[in-house]
C-alpha cells in the first residue's frame, strides 16, 4: 500500500499572502484550487481573524465568523467569489497592510436525511473532501441529544462547532481528550470536562455527537461545524508533552508541515497558528492566536523547526512547550514523509 494516498498536498491547503484590501477594484488570486473554507486575518495590525466558507455562502450576501470572538454569523462580502484556481476580494477603500489567507478545499456536496438514511438522528448538509478528511457540516438544532453526519467515512480526530444564530462560545472536540472534554477556540481556557456538550460520546467514522447545550444544539438554531479526520502523509491531530526546554520535544506527523495550530490544553494558554509562507526557514518563530485579534509576533519565545516528517520545539515559552504539560495540535501538509512512489520529501 502507497504511504499516502495525497502527493501534492498543496492543491488541498495552502496559505496566500497578500497586501491591503485593493481599493478601487476587485481583486484575484490564484492558489490552484476552489477554496471551501478561507481564514483570513489581517497581519500588520490588530484585526478580527474572519471566517468565511462555500456552505455559509460568499459573495454580496457571504456571511462571516470570527474565532477570537462569540459573535453571531455576520454578512460580509470581503470574498466577491470563488473560482476553480482562487478567489476573488472586493474592492474596498482600505488598501492598506498585509494579511493572510489559509485556505482549504472540500468540493462535493453532500446531504443526509437522518430519517431516511438511518445516518445520525439530525439531518445534515454541507461539502465534503473524502481524500483529505475534511467537511464543512451546516444542521439545525433540535433541542435534544443526537449524532451528525459528517460524511468522511473516517472517524473525526477533531471537529469545531459554532452557532450561527447567537453569540455562544466555540467548542472544539479532540478526540484524544475524550468524550466528556471540550476546548474553546475564542479564549484561553483549559480543556475543561463537560459530559453535555458531546453527549459523552466519542466521533465516529460516519457521525459525531452533540448534547443539548446552546453552543451546541439549540432548537431552531443553525450551527456550522468543521471536521477533520486524519490522512496519512496529508493531516494529522495530536499531542506532545512539554519539557520547557530549548532542545525540546520533536513531533513525527508524517509529513513536512505547512500549517500548524497547536494548544496547552491542561493549562490556560492562547491558541497559536504557524505557516510556512509567513516565515520559510527555520526557526518559524511568527505566530497568530485564533482567540486574539492580535498582529504578527516574531519572537524566540515562538522557535519552532518544520522538518520533514514533523515538528520540533525549539523554545522554553510555557504557552508552547510548558513542563510535563500536554498540547494538542492540528497540522496539514506541505509534501508528505514519502511520496505514493516511494520518494522522500526534504526538510527546509
Amino acid at each position: 500500500m502507497a504511504y499516502t494516498t495525497v502527493d501534492d498536498p498543496t492543491i488541498y491547503f495552502t496559505t496566500n499572502l497578500r497586501n491591503g484590501l485593493y481599493g478601487g477594484s476587485d481583486t484575484a488570486f490564484n492558489i490552484g484550487f476552489q477554496p471551501d473554507w478561507i481564514w483570513d486575518k489581517r497581519r500588520s495590525d490588530t484585526s478580527v481573524h474572519a471566517l468565511y466558507d462555500s456552505v455559509r455562502g460568499f459573495g454580496s450576501s457571504g456571511k462571516v465568523l470570527y474565532s477570537n470572538n462569540n459573535n453571531a454569523e455576520a454578512t460580509n462580502a470581503l470574498i466577491d467569489s470563488v473560482s476553480s484556481t482562487g478567489f476573488t476580494i472586493k474592492a474596498s477603500s482600505d488598501n492598506t497592510g498585509t494579511l493572510v489567507d489559509w485556505c482549504w478545499k472540500a468540493g462535493t456536496a453532500f446531504s443526509n436525511d437522518a430519517s431516511a438514511t438511518s445516518v445520525g438522528s439530525i439531518d445534515s448538509s454541507g461539502s465534503v473532501n473524502t481524500t483529505t478528511g475534511f467537511s464543512i457540516i451546516s444542521y439545525t438544532g433540535t433541542g435534544s441529544a443526537g449524532t451528525i453526519a459528517h460524511g468522511l467515512g473516517s472517524t473525526l480526530s477533531l471537529y469545531i462547532v459554532k452557532n450561527r444564530d447567537d453569540s455562544a462560545a466555540w467548542r472544539v472536540f479532540v478526540y484524544l481528550l475524550g468524550a466528556n472534554k471540550i476546548l474553546r477556540l475564542s479564549t484561553t481556557h483549559a480543556e475543561s470536562t463537560d459530559t453535555g456538550m458531546w453527549n459523552n460520546t466519542l466521533a465516529t467514522s460516519s457521525v459525531f455527537s452533540v448534547g443539548t447545550p446552546a453552543q451546541v444544539n439549540t432548537s431552531g438554531e443553525k450551527y456550522i461545524a468543521y471536521c477533520f479526520a486524519d490522512v496519512k502523509g496529508f493531516s494529522k491531530v495530536g499531542s506532545f508533552v512539554g519539557n520547557g526546554n530549548a532542545d525540546g520535544p520533536f513531533v513525527y506527523t508524517g509529513f513536512k508541515p505547512a500549517w500548524i495550530l497547536t494548544k496547552k490544553a491542561t493549562e490556560t494558554s492562547e491558541w497559536h497558528i504557524y505557516d510556512n509562507k509567513r516565515v520559510t526557514i527555520n526557526p518559524n518563530n511568527n505566530v497568530l492566536s485564533p482567540n486574539l485579534d492580535a498582529a504578527d509576533s516574531i519572537n524566540a519565545n515562538c522557535n519552532t523547526d518544520f522538518l520533514s516528517n514533523g515538528f520540533k520545539l525549539r523554545n522554553t515559552n510555557d504557552n508552547r512547550n510548558d513542563t510535563g504539560e500536554t498540547h494538542i495540535y492540528m497540522a496539514f501538509a506541505e509534501s508528505p514523509f514519502v511520496n505514493s512512489n516511494g520518494v522522500p520529501t526534504n526538510a527546509k
